[in-house]
């Protein structure tokens, strides 16, 4: 197994990319901007998966307000590739394409060591059931949600020859090396808790029987406000970044594990809404981070990634990296420093990062998760 990684700008980019024409998977993710399709992705022999990224994405090279492609030569190896838009529905879309990608492997019938996964946000909790009702719930399913530039819906996901504006791109590997990957965030929980009481979609409207925007204003202690005059939704992305809200999902070892979903907008009447499902019933805690964790947590997050498969001390071929957008816009005057924790902990090996409006993972003990504000890598032997 060989893997490369090129940062590419619309100028250079097809010529580029050209240097991957015979690779087994290709994996593109960059900025909405940029069409793929100056690339000369439908010239490439193998599998394309692409999925724009908030403002560029990085790589062991540094950060690029354009395109990064992760290149798998791996001719021992499968990969599958299939995107659909949703039709009739996300949940469907995600079943077909996930059985469309393994007969693209030639590998109907089995189950992939992982899935690599990129759609359009608003409905991840229906495209890994869908997925999952094609391979089951124990194989890893990792990725991210497609994200612009500013939150105004130009996202997409792509192929070699079309792009979705509202759609899900699968992946299925059999590579033929080790892989093993890690799923985290950089929070942590404070004392600050409550029970959903009510909710509509992903909008929550009661939390203990009171006003949702109420109770998470005041765990914040006001840091995060409204317009008052306003009686719309208004955005509190940005605010709301280090002060996610988080579920305990499980315990390994005794510490718990947290899933987040990230407040992305509230109004006067009290709503708040997230950027993940979360359940009546279900409790949410008030998390705290900073800008140092979010950029700390990036190299611990791909040294726990290669501990996880026993490759601390082994050479590795190259890692794929989900980040954030959230956590990136949050730090992105020091973007640089997280390229270098991560290099740190993969060592020479390459690596892309995607900088992703919803993150998918697998957490030990509560199975296959969509969250907010969490970071993922996966690592090749």
């Amino acid at each position: 197994m060989k893997i490369r990684v090129l940062s590419i700008t619309a100028q250079a980019g097809a010529e580029a990319v050209q240097e991957l024409r015979s690779a087994s998977f290709v994996a593109v993710h960059g900025t909405c901007s940029l069409d793929p399709h100056v690339l000369g992705l439908v010239e490439l022999q193998g599998q394309v998966h692409g999925a724009t990224s908030c403002l560029g994405a990085m790589s062991h090279a540094g950060v690029t307000d354009g395109v990064a492609v992760f290149a798998i030569d791996d001719p021992d190896g499968a990969y599958g590739t299939a995107m659909l838009p949703f039709d009739p529905d996300s949940y469907s879309a995600a079943r077909a394409a996930t059985m469309q990608a393994l007969a693209a492997a030639d590998r109907l019938g089995e189950k992939p060591e992982l899935v690599w996964v990129s759609s359009t946000p608003g409905t991840e909790e229906a495209i890994l059931a869908g997925i999952e009702s094609v391979i089951g719930t124990d194989v890893p399913i990792i990725g991210g949600s497609a994200a612009d530039n500013d939150v105004s819906g130009q996202w997409f996901v792509f192929d070699k020859s079309r792009r979705e504006a509202a759609g899900v791109v699968v992946t299925v590997m059999f590579p033929s090396r080790p892989v093993s990957f890690a799923y985290h965030n950089g929070y942590s929980p404070t004392e600050k808790s409550g029970t959903v009481t009510r909710i509509e979609g992903r909008r929550v409207i009661e939390i203990d029987h009171r006003p949702a925007f109420e109770v998470y204003r005041a765990w914040c202690e006001g840091a995060v406000s409204l317009d008052p005059g306003d009686p719309g939704m208004q955005s509190i992305l940005s605010d709301s970044t280090l002060a996610p809200l988080g579920r305990r999902v499980a315990e390994l070892d005794g510490l718990p594990s947290y899933l987040l979903a990230h407040p992305a907008a509230a109004n006067t009447a009290g709503a708040l809404e997230l950027f993940a499902t979360v359940e009546e019933g279900e409790v949410l805690t008030c998390m705290t981070g900073t800008q140092a964790g979010l950029i700390d947590r990036a190299g611990r997050v791909a040294a726990l990634a290669r501990a996880a498969g026993g490759m601390e001390t082994s050479p590795i071929a190259g890692a794929l990296m989900v980040y954030c957008g959230g956590c990136m816009l949050s730090v992105r005057d020091r973007l640089e420093e997280v390229v270098a924790g991560v290099a740190g902990s993969l060592g020479p090996a390459p690596f892309l990062g995607t900088f992703t409006f919803g993150e998918q993972g697998q957490i030990i003990g509560a199975g296959n998760r969509h969250g907010n504000l969490m970071i993922s890598c996966i690592v090749f032997g």
